[in-house]
């Protein structure tokens, strides 16, 4: 095992996130004592010269949340055919005086997902570092997906990227995946199944009507814990205990 031990979630402002908590429960649960994980609250100016200090202070490697995401990928050495084609990192590692860039998003939200998306006509809310993980793996899953954006340009930029359609009004179908932050209402239109990324003490009211109008719905938490496994197991070489990161996460 790397002599780092020292792992966190870069973020402006990061105190909501669940990840330590979920970390350090994997931590115990996998017997890998010495290893800790923290807050790493850094505003935007000062991500370039924080990240390549992480090394030396003993970190294996850091969790990237809003609005660092598309930052990260620009400050890494190296990084994952994933990572670049989705235009963001979630997950950086440190080894021989490289920083890795990867983005275990994509998979995350895939396996949180735990169903086929192909052939699915599937709206995406959103068009930041999430947004571009989720849209980039549900392309390549065989989705027919669409983007909207509260600031259209920056909607159609995403979309003619990562070969989806902007769209100006959303209208129902298979699958919703709300990218933006909580307290947004359910669009209009009828759902299959909807995910919303955002999540808190209680059900997001987008998920809440989600459920109430019949449709199945994946919370956030599952996609931090499933995103946060394979980061996990990344840095420590270990297999995820998922249910001890899921009970962390709603405790």
């Amino acid at each position: 095992m790397s002599a780092r031990t020292r792992a966190g979630v870069l973020g402006w402002p990061v105190a909501h996130s669940r990840s330590p908590a979920m970390h350090e429960a994997a931590y115990a649960a996998a017997g890998l004592a010495g290893w800790h994980y923290q807050h790493l609250p850094v505003p935007p100016e000062l991500l370039a010269e924080t990240v390549p200090a992480l090394p030396g202070a003993g970190f294996a490697g850091a969790n990237v949340t809003i609005p660092h995401k598309e930052a990260a990928l620009a400050l890494a050495t190296d990084a994952t055919d994933a990572a670049r084609a989705i235009g963001a990192a979630n997950t950086l590692t440190f080894a021989d005086g490289r920083i890795e860039a990867d983005n275990t998003d994509a998979p995350g939200f895939l396996a949180a997902l735990d169903a086929d998306p192909a052939g699915l006509r599937a709206t995406v809310l959103g068009a930041g570092g999430s947004a571009r993980a989720v849209v980039w793996a549900l392309r390549g899953a065989g989705a027919d997906v669409e983007v909207w954006n509260r600031t259209p340009e920056r909607g159609e930029r995403l979309a003619a990227e990562l070969g989806a359609r902007a769209v100006a009004e959303v209208a129902g179908g298979d699958l919703l995946v709300s990218c933006v932050p909580a307290g947004g209402d359910l669009p209009p239109g009828e759902w299959a199944t909807v995910v919303d990324l955002a999540y808190g003490d209680e059900e997001t009211p987008l998920a809440r009507q989600a459920r109430l109008g019949g449709a199945r719905t994946v919370d956030g938490l599952e996609v931090l814990v499933r995103q946060g496994a394979l980061s996990f197991e990344r840095w420590t070489g270990v297999e995820a205990p998922l249910d001890a990161m899921r009970a962390a996460t709603r405790g």
